[in-house]
């Protein structure tokens, strides 16, 4: 299981799964996963960050002990 703090983020924002989802032009079930800790492709997590307003170097804030 990967932790991650998108759901932490997500609800911060006040951002609905829906929301982040289609932001991030990914599948709700995809962010529902991710948030549950499931491995999913960089490329989704480049995505994720993006539509909660964040940079690409704020990657570990999202999604720490991801080794590259």
């Amino acid at each position: 299981m990967i932790q991650n703090r998108v759901k932490e983020i997500r609800e911060n924002m006040l951002m609905s799964k829906a929301e982040l989802a289609r932001k991030a032009g990914v599948s709700p079930l995809t962010v529902d996963r991710v948030e549950k800790g499931e491995a999913c492709r960089m490329v989704t997590m480049r995505k994720i960050i993006l539509a909660l307003g964040l940079k690409l170097s704020d990657r570990d804030k999202v999604f720490p002990d991801q080794g590259q």
